[in-house]
Formats: C-alpha cells, sequence, structure tokens
C-alpha cells in the first residue's frame, strides 16, 4: 500500500483532532461520537480493502458490507 501525502496526513490529523473517537470496552471496540465501530485488521486484509475501495470508488464501509452479503447470500 502506497504511503499517504504530507497533505492526506494533515488532513486526517485535523479530522481526528476535531473528532476524538470514544473507548468502550463494553463493545469491544472503540467507538466514535457517530456511533461507528473502529477495528483492527491484518495488513493483507487492510491492503485488500483499502485497493478495492479505491479501484471501486467506494468506501471500505461499502466494501465490506458487499463483501458480508455476498458471503451471506453463497451460505444460503
Amino acid at each position: 500500500m502506497q504511503d499517504i501525502t504530507d497533505e492526506e496526513g494533515d488532513a486526517l490529523d485535523e479530522y481526528y483532532s476535531t473528532h476524538v473517537p470514544i473507548t468502550d470496552p463494553a463493545k469491544g471496540g472503540v467507538t466514535t461520537r457517530q456511533g461507528f465501530r473502529m477495528i483492527a485488521l491484518d495488513r493483507l486484509s487492510e491492503d485488500y480493502l483499502f485497493t478495492t475501495a479505491i479501484a471501486a470508488h467506494k468506501t471500505p464501509t461499502e466494501i465490506i458490507g458487499e463483501l458480508i452479503r455476498e458471503k451471506i447470500a453463497v451460505s444460503l
């Protein structure tokens, strides 16, 4: 995976400086103010997820949702 640029790093710094995640041990992860949960991924999964999202012009959340729905459809 390609390193981020200085501008992208500054944008992420600005975002997370104003949207500080709140930890909630009861939920087993880090919960942001909007109620979304962050999870840890291994490097291979992270690379696949972001590469696929960039190529498809979708968010990582959309890619994860599609993968889950695909897995559910196969199991039915």
